[in-house]
């Protein structure tokens, strides 16, 4: 067992056990890369993507040193300290419908982060993964305040799906036996980084070749009916699945808006484009008159509390 001051084993991923269980013929994974280091798997499978890679492709790399969140923010951990991946996909679902792929991979991600390292997880819309750590209380003491849902979280994995043509690429970063040393410090009105290790992880859920596993197999799942349904996340089961894991719907939020406006009030849905939907609770000179539900997309917003 380890001892608090003991330093983490973080040993490398095993490209062969990943290859022989989650290549095979008739499934989605074609081929699974693992490279020592790399300044963003993103950016380097945007231009294989561009250049016609097929879909099925997996990026992981040991070292990410120039990793991307939204809005161009960075994403850099220690080495083999976390699993850093992108994922080359072609859905072909309408354009609109896209919106819920970070939300899918929110759903594979969190189930696969439960079900291997016993660690309890919540969605925040639209692409970060929460260690689950309060939630209850969170919402008792600070009922009515936005931002109180996620009170007592930390951010465990971020989530960034960027377009090339007809393709897109998922990145997904999860803080794994990152010691809370070396977590980054908390940004102006963002959650605080937590880690599977600092969220109390068992022992055997610090190892990234069976959880990286779990996520391609539990992201296959939901992606083969979410592309066969059409992109229709009824039809699927994904907003159904999704609503069962937000920490945001029911909750009220504070989204802050480029235009410098803000709209405050509840979130009361997701739509069938991915968009949250936030009954407005502001006055005159917000983003949307009180009592309007107001549908906010992703890239509409600076930040989400």
């Amino acid at each position: 067992m380890r001892t608090e001051n003991e330093t983490p084993v973080r040993r490398p991923l095993d490209l062969a056990a990943l290859h022989r269980a989650a290549v095979r013929p008739g499934g989605l994974w074609r081929t699974i890369e693992v490279v020592e280091s790399t300044g963003s798997t993103n950016a380097d499978l945007l231009a294989r993507a561009l250049a016609g890679e097929p879909e099925g492709t997996v990026l992981a790399t040991e070292h990410q040193q120039a990793g991307r969140g939204r809005l161009g923010r960075t994403w850099i951990t220690p080495p083999r300290a976390a699993l850093t991946f992108s994922l080359l996909v072609r859905p072909g679902v309408p354009p609109a419908r896209r919106g819920w792929l970070p939300l899918l991979t929110g759903i594979a991600v969190a189930g696969a982060i439960t079900s291997v390292t016993g660690v309890a997880t919540t969605l925040k819309w639209p692409n970060d993964v929460l260690a689950d750590q309060g939630q209850a209380g969170a919402s008792q003491a600070g009922a009515g305040q936005a931002g109180a849902s996620q009170a007592g979280a930390g951010k465990l994995v971020g989530i960034l799906a960027e377009a090339a043509a007809d393709a897109i690429v998922v990145g997904i970063g999860v803080n794994v036996s990152t010691e809370q040393a070396e977590l980054p410090d908390r940004g102006p009105g963002a959650l605080p980084a937590a880690s599977l290790l600092t969220a109390g992880a068992k022992p055997e859920g610090l190892d990234r070749t069976p959880l990286l596993l779990a996520i391609l197999s539990a992201f296959e799942h939901r992606y083969r009916g979410w592309r066969e349904a059409g992109g229709d996340p009824e039809a699927s089961g994904l907003r159904a699945a999704y609503l069962g894991r937000s920490g945001t719907i029911g909750r009220p939020v504070r989204a802050e808006l480029p235009s410098g406006q803000a709209l405050s009030g509840l979130a009361v849905g997701v739509d069938a484009d991915g968009r949250l939907l936030v009954r407005s609770s502001s006055g005159t000179g917000s983003a949307g008159a009180a009592g309007s539900v107001v549908p906010v997309a992703a890239a509409d917003v600076v930040h989400l509390r």
